[in-house]
């Protein structure tokens, strides 16, 4: 593949410079440039790979800067403001985890390359997007886009390549042959059988590559847990707050019961005053009006003997 070619001077280039030109491109546009030739499919598969550990660097660099502005308690970071940064970024390990766990075990073994060159620029975007905003758009509105485009990825390559790559497998007919023939038992024959399956043995890197994986869900998991025993224990809080609020409805209604009883006895006791005066007030004019002329008379009479003594002197003094 590293012969030059005279038909296009673009391929004559040495791979470095191609790569660079290719750099220039998104990653879908690099996926379709795959069908030109295969010197082209190979430094294009080579791009791609490279692109998506790029992107999954790009990604943890951008997770731990997140991580170091939020609070360490979690009842804060949810009122924080890159709560939603951390939600999106979360949703985005998850995707790459299962693009991970669905490509690279073929990747390895070179059988193929990670062909959803979209998926990458969709991820990109994302990234790019929330490193960007102060306020990003509810994690299922920003990756609505990239979940549809990886979960198609994935459903194709499941259904119609992984079947042809598995037979391309180094251990593929060679269990086929185990499975269909019988063989006669003898040295040669168990050495045999067991170099092969000693071949088959998966290798130290991609035992160490699942563990980490399993390190991963592991970890995940635990979140998950984390978090569904905090909104149990909320639940719960919120029902104890529920039950104390209807008790003190309750009190108040009776309270309120109590009082509009007093209003009534008080009202009642209102009018009883109010008809027992006004029953009173003609009775007590007419003892004023009697009262009035028999003191009157005194006066009269009073007066009268106030005025004999006077008389009786006039008339002495006149004699």
């Amino acid at each position: 593949p590293d012969q030059p070619h005279q038909n296009n001077p673009l391929l004559g280039l040495p791979i470095v410079a191609i790569e660079t030109v290719l750099h220039f491109l998104s990653y879908d546009e690099i996926s379709l440039l795959r069908s030109v030739c295969k010197r082209m499919d190979m430094i294009c598969q080579r791009v791609l790979n490279q692109g998506f550990l790029k992107v999954e660097r790009y990604h943890s660099l951008c997770q731990r800067q997140v991580k170091a502005q939020l609070p360490r308690r979690e009842s804060e970071r949810r009122n924080h403001s890159l709560a939603r940064h951390a939600d999106i970024l979360a949703a985005v390990e998850t995707r790459l985890s299962l693009l991970n766990m669905t490509f690279m075990k073929y990747v390895d073994s070179n059988l193929c390359c990670f062909i959803p060159g979209k998926v990458i620029d969709e991820i990109y975007r994302v990234l790019r997007y929330v490193n960007s905003t102060r306020a990003p758009q509810r994690a299922h509105e920003v990756l609505q886009e990239l979940r549809d485009i990886s979960s198609m990825a994935m459903e194709y390559f499941d259904e119609k390549i992984v079947p042809i790559l598995k037979k391309k497998l180094p251990g593929a007919d060679l269990s086929g042959r185990l499975i269909g023939s019988t063989p006669v038992a003898g040295p040669s024959t168990s050495l045999t059988t067991m170099s092969l399956l000693a071949k088959n043995t998966p290798s130290r890197s991609e035992m160490t590559k699942v563990q980490q994986q399993v390190k991963v869900n592991g970890a995940s998991m635990t979140v998950l847990r984390r978090e569904m025993q905090e909104i149990r224990v909320k639940q719960l809080e919120q029902q104890k707050q529920l039950q104390d609020q209807e008790q003190k409805l309750l009190e108040q209604t009776q309270v309120i019961g109590e009082q509009n009883a007093r209003l009534a006895e008080l009202e009642h006791k209102l009018r009883e005053l109010m008809d027992s005066s006004a029953a009173a007030a003609p009775s007590t004019s007419s003892a004023a009006a009697g009262e009035g002329g028999e003191g009157g008379l005194l006066l009269k009479r009073s007066r009268k003997s106030a005025d004999l003594p006077r008389q009786s002197k006039r008339l002495r003094s006149k004699k």
